[in-house]
């Protein structure tokens, strides 16, 4: 199969060793990637902030980059779900069912079952709004139904991990693009409550599956000087045994 790798802007910009680290992990497992050099923002802050007719031809331009893979796959599920869900696309558009999000795709299409990695460390998992509730990654603690974890099941399969459990598992951190900007106060409280239910459990690391997440936790966690990390789950899955 051929896999079309996207990278967000804000990863490509401030974080480019999470793409790295995705691009890492499935050569590990044997797959060929591509990585289209023309490809930019996929449209997704234009449209948050209410001015989607501006990011169309960035989501026009994201389809001609894309369609020639068999699988497109991108560290982030907010922007995956923004392509997949917000771009207009119907079911014969030819990237409509192609788009995954990173733990998405190694558990449904690659259905992973071994790793060789290592991360001798309490890590703490965050669950993004747009992966948890947009692209069903996991359970949310509301639904009556079967429990499930995309990321996690990856997380249990680096040797050395140890996973908490966290009181509120799947609350938000407060970013939401934009909510982070016109709600300031509440975005960083909402974050340092997040922060805090990983502390007060013990992780030395939180993770995540959406880097927009996990930036806004960082951010909290430098300036006031708090004793934990931040890793995006490509990052974790790429140490070596």
């Amino acid at each position: 199969m051929k896999i079309g790798l996207f990278i967000p802007c804000y990863i490509d910009q401030f974080y480019p060793r999470v793409g790295v680290a995705t691009l890492r992990v499935l050569q590990q497992l044997g797959l060929e990637v591509g990585y289209p050099l023309n490809q930019t923002c996929c449209g997704q802050p234009m449209a948050n902030a209410g001015y989607e007719k501006y990011g169309k031809d960035a989501g026009k331009l994201f389809v001609k980059n894309f369609s020639p893979y068999d699988y497109i796959v991108s560290p982030s599920g907010s922007c995956v779900m923004h392509v997949k869900e917000h771009l207009g696309l119907t079911e014969t558009d030819p990237i409509h069912d192609k788009i995954f999000e990173f733990c998405e795709f190694l558990t449904d299409i690659v259905k992973v079952e071994k790793l060789d990695a290592r991360f001798p460390y309490k890590v703490g998992l965050h669950a993004s709004c747009h992966g948890l509730r947009g692209l069903r990654l996991a359970k949310a603690s509301e639904l009556n139904i079967q429990e499930f974890n995309k990321p996690k099941s990856l997380l249990k399969k680096v040797n050395g991990l140890q996973l908490i459990e966290l009181s509120r598992r799947d609350e938000c951190c407060g970013f939401g693009g934009t909510f982070a900007i016109t709600e300031e106060a509440v975005s960083v409280r909402m974050g340092e409550d997040r922060i805090d239910d990983h502390l007060s459990h013990g992780a030395e690391v939180i993770t995540g599956a959406d880097m927009s997440c996990l930036m806004h936790l960082e951010g909290i966690i430098r300036r006031q000087k708090k004793n934990i990390k931040v890793m995006h789950i490509a990052e974790i899955l790429m140490q070596p045994e």
